[in-house]
């Protein structure tokens, strides 16, 4: 009934919403949630197909042919422990260079590197192939060259007894000196990059030898046992003299270091009078001349003391415990010296 006063409608109830604070908390959490899980997903994934494995073969070369198919590099990379899914290290491949993009090769692991880094590298001619320093002293044989380059994991691709074997008519000019190699070479590219050095090395001594007019052959034999006989360089031309005189007078030269080549010693203090008796036709206390060929690889100050000998009236050498040489003209005087500085 209108009797004319105010009437009000009242509104229907009001559902009270959050407040900003706490909308943006819960928001909040939602988010930190959804973060977390993604982050764990993706570690899970990193670590489970993309991280490099446990047992990556570091320090060596992996090697990809001409015209390999990308699944074929993938399986083998996976076989060599390079890579834990070749599925990922193929999608990431395609993704970087697509399926043309294989760059055929030597690749350098010198360290663990995860799926993604090697399929970017492998997709872009990244090889690593540095060049690693190599010294071979005057006066090492084939076998220590080998043995050494050998022991040296980061040369995958050299084979310590392939390169003896190829070395062996090479003896006396595996010339010794610095050489930077790279990861990848051969035995057969040691011994030609030695054997070019000796060429270049020994070219400024080569009017010398035409003077001189010994066949090099028994020059550098010679050499390779001045190279272990004497240390300076004034001892190198008088041992030098003394030893050719006994060549050229066809005494035995009666050296001690042609036995690296009879039984594997070296220091004269080693030897027994049983060794001295050893019939070997590098046993030159045994047999005249000089031994069959170089007993290891001299260096330019030996080859160049060989050809320029310093005349004495001595016939015999020796050196004492501190390396310093003493002469005898007679048997006699070498055997007092003998008892003078040996004992």
């Amino acid at each position: 009934m209108n009797d004319g006063s105010l009437r009000y409608i009242s509104e229907p109830p009001q559902v009270p919403l959050l407040d900003v604070p706490h909308r943006r908390k819960f928001f909040g959490k939602k988010f930190t949630v959804a973060v977390s899980a993604l982050v764990f997903v993706c570690a899970v994934l990193y670590f489970q197909f993309i991280k490099a494995p446990g047992k990556f073969p570091v320090d060596t070369i992996i090697s990809i042919p001409q015209g390999e198919t990308l699944s074929g590099i993938a399986y083998n990379l996976d076989k060599q422990g390079v890579i834990k899914s070749a599925f990922v290290f193929k999608s990431f491949f395609v993704i970087f260079g697509g399926t043309k993009g294989l760059k055929a090769g030597d690749y350098f692991l010198d360290h663990a590197q995860n799926a993604v880094v090697l399929a970017w590298r492998m997709t872009h001619s990244d090889y690593n192939l540095q060049n690693i320093k190599v010294t071979i002293p005057e006066g090492w044989t084939s076998f220590e060259i080998a043995a050494f380059i050998s022991k040296d994991k980061r040369f995958s691709h050299f084979s310590a007894k392939e390169f003896i074997k190829m070395a062996a008519p090479y003896e006396g000019y595996l010339f010794p000196d610095t050489y930077l190699l790279l990861p990848n070479i051969t035995a057969q590219n040691v011994l030609e990059t030695m054997l070019s050095n000796y060429k270049e090395r020994t070219a400024s001594l080569s009017g010398q030898i035409m003077v001189f007019g010994r066949p090099i052959k028994d020059i550098i034999t010679m050499a390779s046992i001045i190279e272990e006989e004497a240390r300076t360089e004034e001892s190198r031309k008088i041992i030098a003299g003394i030893l050719w005189k006994r060549f050229d007078e066809g005494m035995l030269l009666q050296v001690d270091a042609t036995f690296v080549s009879v039984n594997g010693k070296k220091a004269s203090s080693d030897l027994t009078l049983d060794d001295l008796k050893i019939d070997s036709p590098y046993n030159t206390y045994v047999y005249k001349g000089l031994p069959p060929g170089p007993i290891s690889n001299p260096g330019l100050g030996s080859i160049s003391a060989t050809i320029n000998p310093i005349k004495t009236k001595y016939y015999f050498y020796l050196s004492d415990k501190q390396g310093n040489m003493h002469y005898g003209i007679t048997h006699d005087q070498h055997v007092e010296n003998k008892f003078k500085y040996l004992k």
